[in-house]
């Protein structure tokens, strides 16, 4: 019976895992460029048993053999289904019509540099001319470079990602956008992690390759979150918790009468 109180136990804590992950899907519901994440579960025979609460491990689940009393929280996963375009008439919002990501020079808060990868295209000039993020972060061009251009002309961008100016329709420079192998149903990449601020960064195994996505001037991507369907998930992750309650209050009545009614002696 006891087993019982540790599989629901685990149950909660993996329900809790997905509420989480659904939460914060709806809370980038207006982020741009967001794609909406999915929570995964172990089967017994591939997480056998884990042990609960144990402070030599740091109160961390860890497995302990041939027993199989409960749920282990698997690997979160990434939708990378694209999201609809919203018109802004802005020549410096951008959108990626397939799989790739707009290249940015990152500086963290120790003034370190990175490149990382981005689908949220809503770049803007600084009063020099500098094409930057929203956080002011520079947009990198197909060389690795910063984009400058003069603020003062008319600017167009093509949907190869060259930017033009002047009459002559001068091409100044050109958008750098990249993309990575994916696993064999070329639904996930293997190699990236998420990095906060709407970013990516690759780990080492990343391949890169050349994007085939076409860029839209004018145009963001939204969320690929649908609110309605998230929705709909958290009421089921709610009774599915409460279930759980149910038969962890059921066991522990049972107990209590396991105790102090079957124990007397007459």
């Amino acid at each position: 019976m006891v087993k019982g109180l540790y599989t629901a136990h685990s149950a909660m804590i993996n329900e809790q895992h997905r509420m989480d992950t659904l939460t914060n899907n709806l809370a980038n519901v207006s982020t741009t460029g967001f794609k909406k994440e999915g929570a995964t579960s172990q089967t017994f025979a591939d997480a056998l048993a884990v042990k609960l609460k144990d402070s030599s491990e740091w109160f961390l689940s860890r497995r302990l053999g041939d027993m199989q009393p409960g749920v282990k929280i698997g690997e979160n996963y990434t939708d990378w289904s694209q999201g609809a375009f919203r018109g802004t008439e802005n020549t410096f919002d951008l959108a990626l019509s397939d799989s790739g990501f707009f290249e940015i020079e990152f500086t963290d808060k120790a003034g370190n540099t990175s490149v990382k990868y981005t689908r949220d295209g809503s770049f803007t000039l600084t009063k020099e001319g500098v094409l930057v993020t929203k956080d002011g972060d520079y947009v990198l061009d197909t060389n690795g470079n910063h984009i400058q251009i003069d603020p003062m002309q008319e600017t167009s961008i093509d949907r190869q990602g060259n930017i033009t100016q002047g009459e002559n329709n001068q091409i100044i420079a050109t958008i750098g956008t990249i993309d990575f192998e994916r696993n064999e149903e070329g639904t996930d990449y293997y190699y990236l992690e998420k990095y906060g601020e709407n970013m990516w960064q690759t780990i080492d195994g990343a391949t890169p390759i050349e994007s085939n996505a076409q860029i839209y001037s004018g145009y963001l991507e939204q969320s690929n979150v649908e609110t309605v369907q998230e929705m709909v998930n958290m009421i089921s992750v709610q009774r599915q918790y409460e279930i759980n309650q149910k038969i962890i209050q059921t066991m522990d009545s049972s107990l209590e009468n396991a105790v102090n009614q079957l124990g007397k002696l007459r």
